[in-house]
Order: structure tokens, then sequence, then C-alpha cells
């Protein structure tokens, strides 16, 4: 399955929100990176939970909230990236992982409820 696929881009992803926090932080940006740092690390947060799901209907939910969060996590990246703390570089590479791991939670979201109707 993805999942493990998954887990390593979120972890990943978790860690680049992390550090994003702490230079933001530098450049005294507080609120919307605060809640960058929320979301980003609850992507993958919330895969890991989906591993020890006790059903499928489980598991799907809780990759549907890990694909709000991821989301989420989006918006926040463009109004950091719109009000100029940060810039297209720190930008691109952030939002191209994160719409990666997006598509691969709405992939996998949709394969299970697939499954689930055989």
């Amino acid at each position: 399955m993805k999942v493990s696929i998954l887990k390593t881009k979120s972890f990943s992803f978790a860690i680049d929100s992390i550090n994003l926090y702490k230079k933001l932080k530098e450049r005294q940006e507080y609120a919307i990176s605060k809640q960058l740092l929320r979301s980003g690390t609850s992507v993958g947060a919330n895969i890991r939970e989906a591993n020890n799901a006790q059903s499928a209907a489980d598991f799907i939910h809780k990759l549907y909230i890990s694909q709000k969060e991821c989301d989420e996590s989006i918006y926040w990246m463009e109004l950091l990236k719109e009000t100029n703390y940060i810039n297209e570089s720190e930008f691109s590479d952030l939002n191209f992982k994160s719409n990666e791991i997006l598509k691969m939670l709405k992939s996998s979201i949709l394969t299970t409820k697939e499954k689930l109707k055989k």
C-alpha cells in the first residue's frame, strides 16, 4: 500500500514545516507560522494513525483528516508567500511536496473506497 511512502514523505514534510517555522520565528512572523507548524506536522500524524485504524472506514477517515491538514498547509504557505515572509524558492519546494502528498492521499482514499465496494 502507498501508506509507507506517504509515511516517509509526510515525515519529511513535517520536518520541513518545523524548519520553516524556526526561520519564520527569526523573521518575527508568529501567527501564520504556528498554523503551518500545526497543520504540517498533523499530516503525518494522521497517516500514522491510519496505519493503526480499526477498520477500513476508520482508515479512510484518518486519511481524510490528513488530506484536510495538507490542504490547510498549502493555504498557509500561499499566505506566507503572498505576504513576502517566504520567497518563491522556499515556497515552491514545500508546495511541490505538499501537493504530491495531497495527490497520494486522494488516490489512497479512492482506492480504499473502491476496494470496499467489491
